[in-house]
């Protein structure tokens, strides 16, 4: 018998993968929350699917989401990743992949952690489970989200607005979407 999946991830290996072993998954180091925040901050206007089959190519264009040496990135780096298809070849996107680094440490020097940082946010700290029966009722940025994007704004961050916010929510899994009769859940 298959197993039952949110229905967003289809019938791609890939996506499906990516379901069942990371999405929803609670995220508590800051390593793996900077690449969740560089990936989702690439996805801006596109699918996740085209974010998720370049992720090996992030991985190698940004020293495998080691958020100080992308901090250290310069004009020059921009330049040499531009021709890079491994990426998204966005000038803004790729010069926001590093002022993001560099407000991520900003935050994790002023919380400790940037995991405490959006932890902060959360009703008691804690994850929100959500009881969604059909993928229709997700919803697409929620108060929650509108507050975390509206703060990183305030920090400058960038291509980070309430439905990136949100998508990032789900994937490390501080906001469980998984519908109540996915096995994941």
């Amino acid at each position: 018998m298959d197993k039952i999946r949110c229905g967003w991830c289809g019938t791609d290996p890939l996506y499906m993968k990516y379901h069942d072993e990371e999405w929803g998954k609670e995220v508590t180091d800051d390593h793996k929350m900077f690449e969740f925040l560089v990936l989702e901050s690439a996805q801006a206007g596109l699918s996740w699917i085209t974010i998720l089959r370049k992720r090996e190519g992030y991985r190698n264009a940004f020293h495998n989401f080691d958020v100080n040496k992308v901090a250290c990135m310069t004009d020059e780096d921009v330049d040499r990743l531009m021709p890079d298809a491994g990426i998204i070849r966005n000038r803004n996107k790729i010069k926001s992949t590093i002022s993001n680094a560099r407000c991520f440490i900003a935050v994790q020097k002023e919380f400790g952690s940037f995991c405490a940082y959006m932890r902060s946010f959360l009703p008691d700290k804690k994850p929100v489970l959500n009881h969604w029966k059909t993928l229709a009722e997700v919803p697409v940025s929620t108060p929650l989200s509108d507050a975390i994007s509206k703060d990183m704004k305030k920090r400058g961050f960038k291509f980070f607005g309430t439905t990136i916010c949100y998508a990032h929510l789900q994937a490390v899994g501080f906001v469980n979407d998984h519908i109540v009769d996915c096995h994941c859940r």
